[in-house]
Formats: structure tokens, C-alpha cells, sequence
């Protein structure tokens, strides 16, 4: 904006404001005007004072540092001090209706960064390249991984971005009173009873995936709330793959909580990657839903929550199903979908039948069916 602001404009262009009054009748609007643009490209930020007349500016204490002193007449000034107020609460209320979709702005804004200084620092490494075919060839894959990290930050964004429309556009802040929780988790969908070892197969082309979920008689205490420990096995062909602990509590109401999970993957017996971990509590991580205590068709929650991490997200799509697995055949099964803003495209589909628990999990992504094949009790 180049022009010279009328005072009555000025007036009332406030981004901000804090209204005080004294006992002269004096009013100070102070506020910041978002980048005025003024030749050369530059840009400044003023502050104003602004007076209902009753007092001349030339009594006052002088113009605000780096601003300026603008005379107002009583109804411009309550004008000014309307429109400012209603611009403040409508801010307010659209920040808080969009925690969710800024959020996934902020994570994508850092993959983009991230992406970006991978790249910076690969073309450092193409330069100790010997030829300079060489080094042609190392900035050409440079130039590769970094569209491809690119298009990795945006299915990430249009991920979560789907996620936040089905929960309306709210952030994810659970209220934790470990009063409200219990070690005694017998919701029907999802049972954990200690000593309980559920058994699930899956054919895949790699071969045979075998996985134990057995429910220990161990606890750990998280944001004050005592959880029930899992210890979560799968096995390629015989040989263990992934080795996870997770925690799982259930409040009053009856709904499963979700508080965190110590995850391995392991190759040739050793541990390869840790991916997946995280701890509510721990680094900003939220606590999520893995079963309501009375699930609706069309229901949308969290089910874990560390931004770039750990971010499972679950639908109740029926709860009609019939299901017929090794274990046995289940109606009136509980359907759910699940995806994650992290892996986009990873998709599954589960069931869970009353009394039991997971019956059947299709993985729809990796191509990997696991059914319940063997329930043993201690």
C-alpha cells in the first residue's frame, strides 16, 4: 500500500489491539497494521495511539516507538474498537476450528524443509565426485530423491489433511484424569485379559507371517495411569521381525486408551529400526482411542498422536459383519478402517467380534491378511 492512509483508515486498519481506559476518557488502541507495503519493496509495522478528542495529542505521551499518534473522533474510535474486537474473536474461533489443518500445514512446511537439506547436503557430496560425469550423475539422483521427497510431503499433507476433514478440523488434546482409568480393560471389541495369547497367520509372497499378541500380567504407569502391557511378536518364516511392547488403559466410560508402544524391527536377529515408538507424554505425543466403549457407525478418532510418527487414525464403518477365520466363525463383528498421516496409502480394514477382540485384519496397502488362528489362555 503506498498511498497516504486517511486518518479515519488508519484508524481502523488494526490486526491486534489491547483497549484501555482512563480516567480523563482517554482510550489507547494499541495495534500492529500487517505489512503495509511502501515503495522500494520495503515493508514496516506501526503502532497507533488513538484518542477520543477529549484530550489534544499534542498533551499526550508522545508517539508509540516507531509509530505514530492519530486524532479519532468518539464514533470512529467505536467503530475501531467493534470491527477489532470481532476480527480478534473471529480469529480466535477459526484458529481453534483449524488446529488440525495448521498443524498438517506446519508438518509439511518441515518435511519440505527436511527434503530440501537432504538435497543441499547431497550435491556437497556430489562435489567429491572424481570426474565430473560423476558428479553430473550424483546431482541428477539428487535432483531425484528430492522430487520424490517432495511428492512424499504432499500425499503426507492431503493425508492428514483428509484425516482433519472427518474430525472437523479440531485438534487432538485429551483430557488425562488417571482416576478415570483402570487396568481392568473388558470392553467387548477389545478384551485384555492377562495371560491371553492371540495368534494371527497371514500368506503372504515373502511367506508366512505368524503374529503373537499376548497380554502380560507386566504394567507401566503413564501420565499417571497404570496400562496393561502387550507384548506384540511377528515372525517371517520362523525368524522374529519385529518385537513391540504397547500400553493400553480403560477409563470409566469404558473406552480402550492407547498410551504407547516400544516398537523393533529387527533383520538377521538384530534391531534395525525403532520406528513407530513413541510414549503419551513424551515430546508432545497424545494418548488416542483404540476401541470406544460404544461404537457408532460413521465415528472418527485418533487412535495415537506424535506429528511425523505416530499418527493412526480409525473409522467405524459397520458393526454387522460376519467374519469366518480358522479360530472359528463371529457375527455381529465390528468394522473399522485405519490409516495414518504418515504412511499414506497404508490402508486396513478390521473386524472385531464381541468377546474376542481382532478376528481378522486385512491390510489392504501391504497386500497382508491375518486371521485369528489360536486363542490360548493360561
Amino acid at each position: 500500500m503506498t498511498g497516504v492512509l486517511s486518518s479515519s483508515l488508519r484508524c481502523c486498519v488494526c490486526f491486534a489491539c489491547c483497549v484501555s481506559f482512563s480516567s480523563t476518557d482517554r482510550v489507547e488502541l494499541l495495534g500492529l497494521v500487517p505489512e503495509l507495503r511502501v515503495p522500494r519493496g520495503k515493508s514496516m509495522v506501526i503502532g497507533l495511539r488513538l484518542e477520543t478528542g477529549s484530550q489534544p495529542a499534542s498533551q499526550t505521551k508522545g508517539p508509540l516507538p516507531g509509530g505514530s499518534v492519530v486524532k479519532c473522533s468518539n464514533s470512529v474510535l467505536r467503530t475501531v474498537v467493534f470491527v477489532s474486537m470481532a476480527l480478534l474473536v473471529a480469529r480466535a474461533a477459526f484458529g481453534q476450528s483449524n488446529v488440525c489443518s495448521a498443524s498438517a500445514r506446519g508438518a509439511s512446511h518441515s518435511c519440505r524443509a527436511g527434503a530440501r537439506s537432504h538435497y543441499l547436503l547431497a550435491l556437497a557430496k556430489c562435489t567429491n565426485e572424481p570426474d565430473a560425469a560423476g558428479r553430473s550423475t550424483c546431482r541428477e539422483q539428487a535432483q531425484t530423491d528430492l522430487k520424490d521427497a517432495f511428492d512424499q510431503c504432499s500425499a503426507q499433507l492431503s493425508a492428514r489433511q483428509q484425516i482433519c476433514q472427518f474430525l472437523g478440523g479440531k485438534g487432538w488434546d485429551p483430557e488425562i484424569n488417571p482416576a478415570n482409568f483402570s487396568t481392568n480393560i473388558d470392553n467387548p471389541y477389545f478384551p485384555l485379559k492377562p495371560g491371553t495369547t492371540y495368534e494371527y497367520q497371514a500368506h503372504t509372497a515373502d511367506g508366512l507371517i505368524t503374529n503373537f499378541v499376548a497380554v502380560t500380567h507386566k504394567t507401566k504407569v503413564i501420565l499417571g495411569v497404570t496400562c496393561v502391557e502387550v507384548h506384540d511378536t511377528v515372525f517371517l518364516n520362523g525368524q522374529k521381525t519385529e518385537d513391540t511392547l504397547d500400553w493400553y488403559a480403560q477409563d470409566r466410560d469404558g473406552n480402550v486408551w492407547y498410551f504407547g508402544e516400544d516398537s523393533e524391527d529387527l533383520s538377521n536377529g538384530r534391531v534395525s529400526g525403532l520406528a513407530g515408538s513413541w510414549t503419551a507424554g513424551v515430546d508432545g505425543a497424545e494418548p488416542g482411542i483404540i476401541m470406544e466403549a460404544h461404537p457408532k457407525v460413521g465415528d472418527a478418532y485418533r487412535q495415537e498422536l506424535l506429528l511425523n510418527e505416530a499418527e493412526d487414525f480409525a473409522r467405524v464403518l459397520s458393526l454387522n459383519k460376519s467374519v469366518k477365520v480358522p479360530v472359528g466363525s463371529f457375527d455381529n463383528c465390528l468394522e473399522t478402517t485405519e490409516s495414518s498421516g504418515v504412511e499414506p496409502g497404508a490402508v486396513e480394514f478390521k473386524f472385531y467380534a464381541p468377546g474376542i477382540g481382532v478376528v481378522f485384519d486385512n491390510d489392504v496397502s501391504g497386500e497382508e491378511k491375518d486371521s485369528l488362528v489360536k486363542v490360548i489362555s493360561e
